[in-house]
């Protein structure tokens, strides 16, 4: 969990300080460290739900082990 915190906190403090040096403006660095990681989550979360589908696909004839007696599937 610390390290999640410890993440975070940095995410944020990169944010801010990206877009305060874009824009010199306080307020606009504050909403975007604050906008930011919020969207990265969700955008994360869609991300792991589309690669999940990947990997959830069977694999095709030619990337199938070719020794059915190494590893046999009941």
């Amino acid at each position: 969990m610390l390290k999640t915190l410890t993440f975070t906190l940095m995410h944020f403090c990169i944010a801010f300080g990206v877009t305060y040096a874009l824009t010199g403006s306080i307020a606009a660095s504050g909403l975007v460290a604050a906008i930011e990681p919020l969207c990265n989550s969700v955008g994360f979360y869609f991300h792991e739900k589309v690669w999940q589908r990947i990997e959830g696909r069977p694999k095709a004839a030619a990337e199938r082990p070719t020794h059915a007696w190494l590893h046999h599937q009941a």
